[in-house]
């Protein structure tokens, strides 16, 4: 297993959280949804935070520097949706 790191930006509820979370060894290889997949799973499983439903508008990865970024929609259920962007690297600690 790989530590990664998250970094999740959105409209008002907190704006921005960084998090570190395990993933597969070879998880930036995989498509841009699927690494955002894996790190918003980790969230459901260890956050404490609750299933948070999310829609994907743009995601792309630069392989070069290994970074995954996404773009879209968190859905809280509570007709007070948020934009976001979430960038994914491989951690550095």
């Amino acid at each position: 297993m790989t530590h990664y790191t998250a970094v999740l930006i959105h409209g008002d509820r907190g704006g921005e959280g960084s998090y570190t979370f395990e993933g597969d060894d070879g998880l930036l290889s995989k498509t841009p949804v699927k690494v955002m997949r894996a790190f918003m799973e980790y969230l459901d499983e260890h956050a404490h935070l609750g299933h948070i439903e999310y829609v994907v508008n743009a995601a792309m990865k630069n392989k070069e520097l290994g970074v995954v970024t996404v773009l879209g929609e968190l859905e809280f259920g509570d007709a007070n949706d948020q934009p976001f962007m979430c960038m994914i690297s491989k951690s550095s600690a």
